[in-house]
Parts: structure tokens; C-alpha cells; sequence
């Protein structure tokens, strides 16, 4: 290692502004980490001591231009060449050492800039690189962006001023990002927040203008939301509305226009309107492009909007992929004209109902931690990265604050170098981002969070593990690591999980007992049973457990509210909703089937007969028991993925588009084993098989159709007996019983088929089906 605390840094004079930007982020964030502060100047000085030199190719110092051939080659056929970058170590005339950080462009030289920040070591006091650093690089996807909207459906961002949106963007190109989307003031979304540091128009001019002093690419995400552009007046007034915003960016790159969630509008009236809103962003933007994605649209719009793409509109620039899109994307590549680019839409900020929902995740994660809890996921991210970015020019992520901030570094790494390894990317944002002590903990902390979320919580080993990591590292970190909101979002996943893993085990057992007083309710009665049952349950709020990791929770909250603006409670922090990342208020959300028993126990106390109230008694005791020969199934519980047909690997299909998944969908009073369930997408079946069964006898199906889509279904046995043609789910779930013929039971076994009503767009989740019970009937 060379120490660099005495180094100056050279640049040439009269630069631009992105290259003032770059040599402000270089002396700024080593400053930050170590407190040194670097001179700088534009003249060659005398010495022996270090110099640190940022320049691009056509302007670059004398002692640096013997070592341009190292650069990549900029070639006009090139989309990337111009982010190309030189790093090099080498020594100077005086002898001391020389850094190099060359760039092709000064774009390019922002990125060199960021990559040498990662390189150099850099502690309290101390600043040195690795005498041997020779990095020649260029990024292989040319659009690598994140999407930063300004509005209060998100869990931060909507708390967010000026400077911190510089600090993040700033974040965000040290790992080589060069686009931000916006969104504009009028979106699905409320008008105003709480938080707002600046009215939305204002922040989104003074975003696009931050944007382009670093000459990062400018997009905005904008919805076609109203109800009907058949109507002049309505495409009049959207075609005002939206000039007001082109007019007062004054960085407009590109505009991206969802086909759905929001908007509802058949693709012939879409593309029509957005013709003539192209020529609209074009007149005060003229290069700005304009992409359009299929999202939401059913097979019948999908074919309209394909035979629309084959006149090859030359307004139009490129189609977006992303969520809610009924066609895989390869499909869709081969669909559309070759002149339209592919851009990726990544949804890498929800954890459930989404694009890439967590595989395997426990029921108790997902109505605690929620839809937009702080989800690292580097390995899942990498696999679902490396499968989609082949067939696109890269990627603007979809997001929804902070909490997926690790999947954003995730992504923009490979959409510069596809190869890199997710540990390599989490040690050099452990090392940059929190502190170089803690590069290589750290990184293993977040793979480990990643895990954390792998399956069963009850039976979860690396939990215990993983919190006594971040507990470790808690202790020992100095004020200023204690003080970093990345720091403190990954201690409180450490300790939510914990605690939720002491919860899950200490409410399930008091279940276990509430049933075991159930069960005496011949011998004392059922009012005193139910009493004695619902006083056990009881104990999960009177005697509850983990309390001290609880009120760490608590004031790690309150700690990212003041660091990060993080909103995770509506009361205290004022998220838009519970569902927006609040998870401090469902942090104490029932994990057992509290909820459905105490209600069930009210019911039966309104009963006047003893032997009534024994009887839902015992309906509840036997909940699950199908009868002497009988089978059932906790269809979403981990044990049913094992009777699913043909399920793929997850790196094969993250979207969950060919094989079945768990989801979620929370139904009051219903029992728990109701609230989740296994769910196929878009057209997919949902196929299981049930082996072991006795063909000499018939069975009733009694089924539970559950989730949170209410569509047509239809249950085939064995792709020959139609069990029952398409119906509508009932809602609320309530079960439902089919008789299985006899005949359609083969060798002991029966594949059992659901089909969900094909060509619906939206959401495209299809089949939801929670429990089923196989009753044997026998036959004289």
C-alpha cells in the first residue's frame, strides 16, 4: 500500500462541470472517512510527494500521457466507450507516486473517480491505495439508473432536501449510475406530504438540474392516468399539464410512459396520445426519447399493442420491461421490432405481490416486515440481473426509498460489469459506505440477512447467528459508524428478525396450550375452556417476550427517521400507510391464529346449547384433520412446494412465471393458514400431485380459494376429469367441496390442476388456493 495522506490533486484548468464535480467528490468523501483534506491545483507542482491526477483523455496533464494507450478505445459504434476509464499507480519523474484517474469523456472521469474512491483504502487519519492498482474498464450496458421519486407514497425519499439528494446521486455514481428517473407532481399518489422539503415541481427542476451538473441522464416515469383520451378536451388539457413540467426541467432525457398501474387506456388510444406528446416533450427537449411498456395489459391489448409496434411509429424510441408485463422477456424481445430497444424496469424495492417477490419467505416475515421492508438481496439480485440484462440496454430500477438501497449498488455493479461477484460488491459497499473495518463483516452480514429470510423462521438457524454478528459489530463501531443510516437499517433487520423469530417460537407455543385447554372442554366445559384458552393467548401482550430487543427496534426507528428520514410508522414518522414501509406498526402483528380463535370464541359464547358450543369445539380442534384415510394440505406452508409439478429452480425464474409460489393476502378472522397460500402467475396452472392415495375408494375435495385476486378458476384432475369449470372465487374465502371421481385416481395417484381465467391483465396473479382437504369416501 502507497500512503496518500500528503497527496495533491491536479486538474487541468478551465473544466467542466462534471469533472468540478468529480474532484469535489473525491477530496469531499475522502475527507468524510478520514479527515484528511486534499490541496488541489491546476499547476504541476514540485516534489516527491503524491499526486493524484483527474483528467480526460483530450485534456490531460503531461505526466499522465504516456499511459493513454491504457485507456479503452472510444469507437463511435460504441454505446459505452465513452464512460471508459483508466486507474493506474505509477511513479513519477520525482519519484514519488502518481494516481491516475484518466477519463475518456468527463462524464467518464465522475466514474473513474468512483472507482478510485472504492480502491483506496481509507481510515481515521489515513489514506492509502495498492502500489500495483491497473484498472482499464468501460460499463457493457450503456443505461444504468434507479428510480428517485419525490412523492409520499415513498418511505423517504418524500423527506429528502437538496443535499441529501446530492449525497445519495453522489452514492449512486461511485458505483458507476449514470441516469435517475423522476416522477412528476401529479402521479397515484397524494398531492402533498408532511415531509416535503420543496413543492414537487420545484424539487423535480432542481433534481434534473443536480442531475446534469454531474451530466447524469434525466428520465421521468410519467403515468397516463386519466380516464379517457378519445376525449379532445382531456388529451388538450394532459398535453398542457405535461408542458408545464417538460418546460421547467432543464435536463429532460428521456420519458418513460407505463401502459398501466396507473392508467387503464387500450393501446391504439395510447400510442395515439403519446404521438402527440412527443412532439410536446420534443419541442422544449428536441433529442428527448420516448419508451413505452405493455404493463397491466391483458393477451387481447398485448396483440394490439404488438400489431401497433410492427408499423414501427418513429416517434417512438424503445419499449420499457418490467413489472406486470404478461410476456417473458425474451418472448417479448422476439416480438418487437428490432429497431426498438429493450429498457428494464426492475422492481427490486417490494418483497411480496410484486415482480420478483422473496422465495420461501415465512408468513411471519411477510405480515410484519411487509411489502417494503429494507430488503438486501444481493445473490437473488445478481441471478435476476444476469438473466434479464442480455436482452435490454440496461435499466432504470423501480423504487421506493432507501430500503432496497443494497440492491441498487447490486445492480448498477453489473450493469457495468456483469461478471462481478455479489460478495466482491458487498465488501466494496461495506468498505466505502460503512467503514474499511468492517468490509469483510459487514458484507457477510448482508448475504446473512439475505438468508435470514430463506425459508421456515421457526427453524432458522443462521438468525441467531447473524444478530449476534451485528451485535458484535454494534458494540465495536465507532460514533460516526453508529451514526450512518446504512449501518442502522441493516442492525434493524438484525433485530427485527430476532425478535420475530422469539415471537413466532414463544406465540406458537402458547397456541400449542390454548388447544391443549380446548381439548378439556368435555371435562370442565366450554366456557371456562375458551376462558382458560384465551387467557394463554393473552399472554403474547401481558408476558411478552424479547422486550429488550423490542425497544432497540424502537430507538433504531428513531434513528433513521432523524439520519435518513425513514418512515417506518405513520403515527410517529408519518408514512403514507402501513403498507409503505411502516413496519414498526406491525411489529407486534399476531403470528399465531390469535386473531381467528378469539373470534371464533366469541361466536360460540353467543350460543345457548352446551353441545353446540362442543361441537365448533371440536370443529376447531379437527380443523385440519381430514378423516381416517383422508389428506390434507397447508397449500403456501413450505411442505406443499414439494407436491408442486415441474417447479424451476429460482435463478431459472425469478418472476415465478412457470412455477408456483407462496403469497400472501391478509383475511381478518380466517384462520391463519387462509392468510397465505400458493399462487401460479399470468396463465400458468397450478399444478400439484398427491400420491399415496387408494383407488379402491372416491373422494370430496373440500378446497379453500383464498388470496387477493378475485378471477374465474377451474379444477381439472389429471388434465382429463373436469372437477368444476371455471367459477368465480369466492370472496371471503369460504371452503368449497368437488367429488373426485373414482376413475381419476391412477396407481394411488392424482394430479390435481387449477386454471385461472386466461388473457387478464393487471397484477397477473392467477391461481390462489390455501388449503385442501381430501375426505375418502368409500363406495359399496
Amino acid at each position: 500500500m502507497i500512503e496518500l495522506n500528503k497527496a495533491v490533486v491536479l486538474h487541468p484548468k478551465g473544466i467542466s462541470s462534471p469533472e468540478l464535480k468529480a474532484v469535489k467528490m473525491l477530496r469531499e468523501e475522502i475527507t468524510r472517512r478520514t479527515r484528511l483534506i486534499l490541496p488541489t491545483t491546476t499547476d504541476l507542482p514540485i516534489g516527491s510527494f503524491p499526486l493524484i491526477i483527474v483528467a480526460t483523455r483530450e485534456n490531460c496533464p503531461a505526466p499522465a500521457k504516456p499511459f493513454l494507450d491504457l485507456l479503452p478505445p472510444t469507437l463511435q459504434d460504441d454505446q459505452t466507450s465513452h464512460e471508459g476509464y483508466l486507474l493506474k499507480v505509477v511513479k513519477s519523474q520525482a519519484g514519488g507516486p502518481l494516481v491516475l484517474a484518466i477519463g475518456n469523456t468527463p462524464r467518464a472521469t465522475l466514474f473513474a473517480v468512483g472507482r478510485l474512491l472504492r480502491c483506496l483504502r481509507m481510515e481515521r487519519d489515513r489514506l492509502s491505495i495498492p502500489e500495483n492498482l491497473c484498472i482499464s474498464s468501460k460499463p457493457i450496458y450503456p443505461l444504468r439508473g434507479h428510480q428517485l421519486g419525490y412523492r409520499p407514497k415513498t418511505h423517504s425519499y418524500d423527506g429528502w432536501d437538496l443535499a441529501i439528494w446530492e449525497q445519495y446521486i453522489r452514492d449512486l455514481v461511485v458505483f458507476g449510475t449514470n441516469a435517475i428517473e423522476l416522477i412528476p407532481p401529479r402521479s397515484d399518489d397524494a398531492s402533498d406530504s408532511p415531509l416535503f422539503t420543496l413543492p414537487p415541481l420545484i424539487m423535480m427542476r432542481e433534481m434534473s438540474r443536480l442531475a446534469d451538473e454531474y451530466d447524469l441522464d434525466v428520465w421521468v416515469w410519467y403515468p397516463a392516468m386519466d380516464e379517457d383520451y378519445s376525449d379532445e378536451e382531456t388529451v388538450a388539457f394532459a398535453l398542457k399539464e405535461w408542458a408545464e413540467v417538460f418546460k421547467a426541467l432543464p435536463r429532460l432525457d428521456a420519458v418513460f410512459v407505463p401502459g398501466g398501474d396507473p392508467g387503464h387506456t387500450s393501446p391504439k388510444l395510447l400510442l395515439s396520445f403519446l404521438e402527440k406528446q412527443a412532439d410536446n416533450l420534443r419541442h422544449y427537449h428536441p433529442s428527448a426519447q420516448l419508451w413505452v411498456s405493455p404493463q397491466g395489459f391483458s393477451s387481447v391489448w398485448m396483440e394490439e399493442f404488438l400489431a401497433l409496434l410492427k408499423k414501427e411509429p418513429d416517434w417512438l424510441t424503445g419499449v420499457v420491461f418490467g413489472p406486470q408485463v404478461r410476456l417473458p422477456l425474451p418472448r417479448l424481445r422476439e416480438l418487437i421490432p428490432q429497431r426498438y430497444p429493450i429498457r428494464l424496469y426492475p422492481d427490486i424495492t417490494h418483497n411480496r405481490q410484486c415482480q420478483f417477490p422473496v422465495p420461501n419467505w415465512d408468513m411471519a416475515f411477510a405480515f410484519t416486515q411487509g411489502r417494503e421492508g429494507i430488503n438486501p438481496r444481493p445473490v437473488q439480485m445478481s441471478q435476476i440481473a444476469k438473466r434479464h440484462l442480455p436482452y435490454s440496454i440496461g435499466f432504470i430500477t423501480y423504487s421506493e426509498g432507501c430500503n432496497d438501497d443494497v440492491n441498487k449498488i447490486i445492480w448498477s455493479t453489473l450493469g457495468w460489469n456483469p461478471e462481478a461477484e455479489p460478495l466482491e460488491i458487498l465488501q466494496e459497499y461495506a468498505g466505502y459506505f460503512i467503514a474499511e473495518e468492517f468490509r469483510e463483516a459487514f458484507a457477510q452480514g448482508l448475504l446473512s440477512l439475505e438468508k435470514n429470510w430463506d425459508g421456515p423462521l421457526l427453524s432458522n438457524d443462521s438468525i441467531p447467528t447473524t444478530f449476534l454478528q451485528f451485535q458484535e459489530m454494534e458494540r465495536t463501531a465507532p460514533p460516526m459508524t453508529k451514526l450512518n443510516w446504512r449501518f442502522q437499517m441493516a442492525l434493524y433487520r438484525a433485530y427485527y428478525d430476532a425478535y420475530l423469530q422469539a415471537r413466532l417460537r414463544y406465540e406458537r407455543h402458547l397456541e400449542e396450550k390454548a388447544m391443549e385447554e380446548l381439548r378439556k372442554a368435555q371435562l370442565y366445559g366450554s366456557l371456562l375452556a375458551m376462558d382458560k384458552a384465551e387467557e394463554i393467548l393473552n399472554k403474547a401482550v401481558t408476558e411478552p417476550v424479547a422486550s429488550d430487543i423490542r425497544a432497540r427496534i424502537f430507538e433504531l426507528a428513531e434513528a433513521l427517521f432523524q439520519s435518513i428520514r425513514m418512515q417506518l410508522s405513520v403515527q410517529r414518522y408519518y408514512a403514507i400507510e402501513v403498507e409503505r414501509g411502516a413496519n414498526l406498526d406491525t411489529l407486534d402483528f399476531p403470528l399465531n391464529n390469535s386473531i381467528w380463535l378469539k373470534s371464533q370464541f366469541s361466536q360460540i359464547r353467543s350460543l345457548q346449547d352446551e353441545k353446540e358450543r362442543l361441537k365448533r369445539i371440536e370443529e376447531i380442534l379437527n380443523w385440519k384433520n381430514p378423516g381416517p384415510g383422508g389428506f390434507y394440505l397447508d397449500l403456501g406452508s413450505f411442505t406443499s412446494l414439494s407436491y408442486a409439478v415441474d417447479r424451476k429452480p429460482y435463478e431459472e425464474d425469478p418472476e415465478f412465471r412457470e412455477s408456483p409460489l407462496i403469497g400472501f393476502a391478509h383475511h381478518p378472522d380466517k384462520p391463519i393458514s387462509w392468510w397465505y397460500h400458493l399462487e401460479s402467475r399470468y396463465d400458468a396452472p397450478l399444478k400439484l400431485r398427491l400420491q399415496g392415495l387408494n383407488p379402491e375408494y372416491s373422494y370430496r375435495l373440500k378446497v379453500v380459494y383464498a388470496g387477493d385476486r378475485v378471477i374465474k378458476i377451474r379444477l381439472v384432475a389429471n388434465e382429463e376429469y373436469e372437477i368444476h369449470p371455471f367459477i368465480p372465487k369466492p370472496y371471503p374465502p369460504r371452503p368449497l367441496n368437488f367429488e373426485i371421481p373414482k376413475s381419476a385416481i391412477k396407481n394411488g395417484e392424482l394430479i390435481l390442476s387449477w386454471y385461472p381465467e386466461p388473457g387478464l391483465g393487471g397484477n397477473g396473479r392467477g391461481c390462489q388456493v390455501a388449503e385442501i382437504w381430501l375426505i375418502k369416501e368409500e363406495r359399496k
